[in-house]
């Protein structure tokens, strides 16, 4: 499968961006913004939780508005020092999940955190107008810093990601992120940044963000944790061979109290069920299966064999696609190469601004 030239790109033409304290953004009011920024943490491949959180719109997203999509090696080396060729490897793993499921790279911009240093550059100035104490009041850090057992042992690349993400944010002048709800709090210190920074200066140099929290929100483990997670090992990868999709909703976390086929069901908290509203097509079936089984007669193994077929045919084009991709590793590393270079080019200009608002012009 060949990717297209992305030299010969036309992107959309900016808009005027609502330049309001961040909030949720509903779907449809993103026609009122130009530019999308939204990216993964390449340690691991990509799940059914990022194709519900993001993928899937992003496919939407590129046909109508200006995407870059950022694989954040840089930010995912703050809590994995200690391994960082696995970082390596999945930024390319990551890159064939993106074609798998539709990114079009003539459409969407994707680029390498690392290779554009203004990125860094522009952290290093927002450091100097956000403070210690505001950082660790952020509630996703605190909850990141609780969740990885770091206590005050935290590297300091992790503590200071809020300005990072002012500095990823920013530098595309993005007026929507889409992020879950747990990360609405870092959109709202960006855009503390962005306020200080031109109130400070005089000048409107930085733009301000809005949130966009996807219609479902986040997806649970095939174990009934909160979380889909690479490191609980609860996730079906986008890329998992059919056996291993079997053999993963087998093990999907159902009703506890549904003991016998005659009992009645509970839905709340089934996991099965949860995944069926997510994926499967068929609503009126669906709606049909639910009520059977919460009135009793219907077995959890009836319900699992329904969501092992849902699932086997929305992964197998996405597995195919992706193993298509994979024939030309070089391609997809000069797809990112393109796009990496064209998002450098966005950066440096906004670095620029910066800089001159800063008096860093001497020359």
């Amino acid at each position: 499968m060949s990717l297209p030239n992305t030299r010969d790109t036309q992107n959309a033409t900016d808009t005027d961006t609502d330049n309001a304290p961040a909030a949720p953004l509903s779907a449809a009011a993103i026609a009122a913004q130009s530019v999308i920024l939204t990216g993964d943490r390449p340690t691991g491949p990509l799940h059914l939780g990022h194709y519900v959180g993001s993928l899937r719109d992003r496919v939407s997203y590129q046909n109508n508005y200006k995407q870059f999509i950022m694989l954040a090696d840089a930010q995912a080396l703050t809590d994995n020092m200690d391994d960082i060729d696995k970082v390596h490897r999945n930024v390319l793993e990551v890159a064939l999940d993106y074609l798998a499921v539709g990114i079009d790279p003539t459409k969407t911009t994707v680029f390498i955190q690392s290779q554009i240093p203004e990125l860094a550059e522009l952290t290093f100035y927002y450091l100097n107008i956000v403070t210690v104490a505001r950082l660790e009041r952020n509630p996703t850090v605190k909850e990141e810093i609780r969740l990885r057992g770091f206590e005050r042992d935290i590297p300091a690349g992790f503590l200071t990601y809020p300005a990072s993400q002012a500095a990823d944010i920013t530098a595309f002048k993005a007026g929507v992120v889409p992020v879950g709800e747990d990360q609405i709090p870092m959109i709202e210190q960006t855009n503390e940044i962005v306020r200080r920074f031109n109130r400070m200066y005089n000048r409107e140099v930085l733009m301000e963000c809005k949130a966009l929290v996807p219609d479902i929100g986040r997806l649970p483990g095939i174990d009934g944790k909160a979380k889909m997670s690479k490191s609980l090992g609860n996730t079906i990868n986008l890329g998992a061979t059919s056996a291993e999709i079997t053999a993963a909703v087998k093990k999907v976390y159902t009703d506890p109290l549904h003991l016998r086929v005659e009992d009645p069901g509970h839905l709340e908290g089934n996991i099965a069920f949860t995944y069926l509203d997510a994926f499967d097509p068929e609503k009126a079936a669906l709606a049909e299966m639910k009520a059977h089984y919460v009135r009793g007669g219907l077995g959890d193994s009836i319900v699992k064999k329904r969501l092992d077929l849902v699932l086997q045919e929305m992964l197998a084009p996405i597995r195919a696609r992706r193993e298509e991709f994979a024939k030309d590793k070089g391609q997809v590393i000069q797809m990112l190469k393109e796009g990496t270079f064209k998002a450098r080019e966005v950066a440096a200009r906004t670095a620029d601004e910066v800089k001159s608002a800063l008096g860093l012009n001497y020359f």
